[in-house]
């Protein structure tokens, strides 16, 4: 495998301007929109509000025209039990999420509770494995009162970087996800935090509605470039923000809010992106679901 310094710059210097240089280096020269994109669109497991088993869910999302479902890991889901409805329905595992990274995080005071974050994180790297997926979506890091930035940044690279030798072995991408952690909160900063690993395996699971608070998300798209490689789909409504308050802001269908869709789906096509796009809304039965998959379609024809 070449060596991830040679396939993409290492960001090592905290000055902005290097920071900018070395992130858009890395980001292709912008391309034509492409006639037919190469995306596929998934639901989180937790979305599916039905009665019955797996299978049922797998069956009816792959009826409705879904590609892909992604699971929690650890969790209580049966291994063999995916994949044998995997293998009935065709239905994709592009990936799992770290069901502990909120209530074990990587930048925890306690060493102990750290730990427990990793050992959480092998779980999840090993199950993605035997389901077949090949990402692991994590929240790096929480800073609040009690953690400062510094430490939050030092502590979940330390972590996380005992995990990425396995991560490799298996050949599973460990994604982050942007979300309200008070933590990388300019795309330079992310993009610089991803090559302080010098894996090519860890990057980032961008959550387009998760930006819109405090940042635009095309703008985001072209300076992770490479680094992105999974995306989360939901919107936000700066109008509903200001109204009604900071969480009514995700009170919209995806594509009516002011991610600004067209300009995401431009700086996709610019960095060449190809791959998943995993809804992350509000769930349902069959009706809501194919509301949902209806959606995502409008969006990735913009």
């Amino acid at each position: 495998m070449p060596s991830p310094i040679a396939r993409r710059t290492l960001l090592t210097s905290a000055a902005a301007g290097t920071a900018l240089a070395a992130a858009l280096h890395s980001t292709p020269i912008a391309m034509p929109r492409s006639s037919s994109r190469k995306y596929k669109k998934a639901v989180k497991i937790g979305m599916v509000n039905i009665e019955g088993t797996l299978l049922d869910k797998f069956k009816l999302l792959k009826e409705i025209g879904f590609d892909g479902v992604e699971l929690d890991s650890p969790s209580n889901v049966n291994i063999d039990e995916a994949l044998a409805a995997k293998l009935e329905t065709g239905l994709e595992i592009p990936g799992v999420v770290d069901s502990a990274h909120w209530g074990k995080p990587f930048s925890h005071p306690d060493a102990a509770v750290r730990a427990e974050g990793c050992a959480a994180l092998e779980t999840a790297l090993r199950d993605c494995k035997q389901l077949g997926g090949d990402s692991v979506l994590v929240v790096p890091a929480i800073v609040n009162s009690q953690v400062s930035y510094a430490d939050a940044y030092r502590r979940s690279q330390e972590e996380i970087k005992k995990l990425v030798p396995l991560a490799e072995e298996l050949g599973v991408r460990i994604a982050f996800e942007n979300v309200w952690n008070n933590f990388l909160l300019s795309p330079l900063e992310a993009a610089r935090y991803v090559d302080e690993f010098e894996s090519s395996l860890v990057g980032f699971h961008f959550d387009i509605g998760n930006i819109v608070l405090y940042g635009w998300p095309h703008q985001w798209i072209e300076i992770l470039g490479s680094r992105l490689f999974k995306l989360d789909l939901k919107d936000y409504s700066r109008k509903l923000l200001n109204d009604e308050g900071r969480w009514k802001g995700f009170g919209v269908q995806i594509g009516a809010g002011d991610a600004g869709w067209a300009e995401v789906m431009a700086a996709l096509d610019g960095i060449g992106y190809e791959g998943w796009g995993t809804a992350e809304v509000s769930g349902g039965g069959r009706e809501r679901l194919v509301e949902i998959a209806a959606n995502i379609d409008a969006v990735y024809a913009l």
